[in-house]
């Protein structure tokens, strides 16, 4: 018989109730940084930690010092990312944020966001550096018909609709439709629970799947429902319900997260379970750039190196990483170029 999650379970979600204040998203108001200055864009997964980051390590410079500062994924749009920059409009995601780096020089844009690492077809004048580590899993309401656990092969099956009723994984479980929905159109946190039930290969949905609500917020109405499994960043859950990060809007709402494969994805220290992180639905965290800018001889790289090269800021604050509800990692600060390369940075 199957295990459901009880309503006893979901107190995990009465946590989110207790809210912490959290870092200034953008540069401050009234703040325009300047042309010498580090400034991002891109996924959302880690823009908490970023604009944490960025207040920690700017007010540990000096006048003159090149500051850093990181744009959220979503806000007013179009923006004008520092002094002298292209007003260009507000990425949003991993894709987005790339793609404007591409699409731009460093008199606008330094670095971007991303939960995802080198793909095929990405252009290799670009590094990607890799400071922690995330994991995806699935997420259901608190009391409704989904168990406590499923396999891979049982996600698969559901996302490619071939698996349709709760009864067919276990009669226990009750006759009802069970309701696949995953995140928007482009989302990072989508295509790798996707890889992931493929082995590797992205798994193209079936027709039964809904797809819209933002990833990472399941306070969507859509997501209230007894029937529901949707994606989730398990880092980004730790930081809303145990980190003090969560808002009204961006928390799980009524949704809890399971295990798969008999692995849970949490430990007891309320963090990402290492076991977990170490399968296919585990995921490396990083920021691009352009290789010539981060390895330049020149105070611009050495500016970048001090931020997030081996030894830089952020790979010297694992306690921030920590934080933010992600893993740290040895090879922080690494560098890999699309062609697979790596060097310490």
């Amino acid at each position: 018989m199957a295990a459901r999650v009880t309503t006893g379970l979901a107190a995990a979600v009465c946590a989110v109730g207790v809210l912490a204040p959290v870092a200034v998203a953008d540069p401050p108001f009234g703040v325009v940084p300047a042309a010498t200055d580090m400034v991002g864009v891109g996924v959302d997964t880690t823009q908490g930690f970023m604009n944490q980051t960025s207040g920690d390590y700017n007010a540990s410079l000096t006048a003159g010092q090149p500051r850093l500062y990181s744009w959220d994924a979503t806000g007013y749009s179009p923006i004008t990312p520092k002094a002298g920059a292209t007003t260009i409009a507000r990425p949003d995601g991993s894709g987005a944020g790339f793609n404007a780096l591409i699409n731009n020089t460093g008199a606008t844009l330094d670095y971007s966001r991303s939960s995802r690492g080198t793909v095929v077809g990405d252009p290799t004048s670009y590094s990607f550096v890799p400071f922690a580590r995330d994991a995806v899993g699935w997420s259901a309401k608190a009391g409704g018909h989904a168990p406590a656990n499923l396999s891979t092969a049982q996600l698969k099956g559901i996302y490619e609709c071939t698996i349709t009723n709760w009864a067919q994984i276990d009669p226990s479980l009750g006759n009802a439709a069970i309701k696949p929905v995953l995140p928007q159109a482009g989302s990072d946190t989508r295509t790798a629970f996707l890889r992931a039930l493929g082995g590797s290969t992205v798994i193209i949905p079936g027709a039964c799947v809904i797809s819209g609500p933002r990833n990472d917020r399941g306070t969507d109405p859509l997501l209230n429902d007894v029937d529901v499994v949707f994606p989730y960043s398990i880092g980004v859950y730790v930081d809303q319900v145990y980190r003090g990060h969560g808002t009204v809007v961006e928390s799980p709402g009524p949704l809890t997260l399971r295990s798969i494969n008999g692995i849970a994805p949490l430990n007891t220290s309320q963090s990402i379970n290492p076991a977990f992180a170490a399968t296919a639905y585990g995921r490396l965290l990083w920021h691009i750039f352009r290789t010539p800018e981060l390895t330049g001889a020149n105070p611009h790289g050495a500016a970048l190196r001090a931020v997030f090269g081996v030894g830089g800021w952020i790979c010297a604050h694992p306690a921030v990483i920590i934080a933010y509800g992600f893993i740290p990692i040895n090879n922080c600060g690494t560098s890999v170029s699309p062609t697979g390369s790596g060097a310490g940075l």
